[in-house]
């Protein structure tokens, strides 16, 4: 009869142990869901945070692009560009400027 109590007492111990192995592996399946779903939020977070921060340098870059066009010189240049002259002022188009300077390129580059 002896060794019927000896025998008892491991396979409960045997037991114990693979119900606390099992117990732990359930805890560990339980808590794989959120903490993906927490790594995830995260990169997510850390991508909206980068995505703000280069929206606020753009929108600064444009706010000082504004500042900059809106200044009398500026807006002076822009109706150069469109062909607008003053009141007073005549207005000369000269054409083929872009192939006198090639050729003029051109022309110094076989002096050299």
């Amino acid at each position: 009869m002896a060794s019927r109590s000896r025998k008892q007492p491991r396979r409960s111990r045997s037991l114990g142990r693979w119900l606390a192995v099992g117990a732990i592996v359930l805890v560990g399946v339980l808590y794989a869901r959120p903490l993906r779903s927490y790594v995830q939020t995260k990169h997510d977070l850390a991508q909206r945070a980068a995505d703000v921060r280069a929206l606020k340098e753009e929108r600064r870059a444009l706010q000082h692009r504004l500042a900059e066009s809106s200044t009398a010189e500026a807006l002076a240049r822009q109706a150069r560009r469109l062909g607008l002259v003053r009141p007073g002022e005549r207005l000369f188009i000269v054409k083929g400027v872009s192939a006198w300077v090639h050729r003029k390129a051109r022309v110094e580059g076989d002096g050299r």
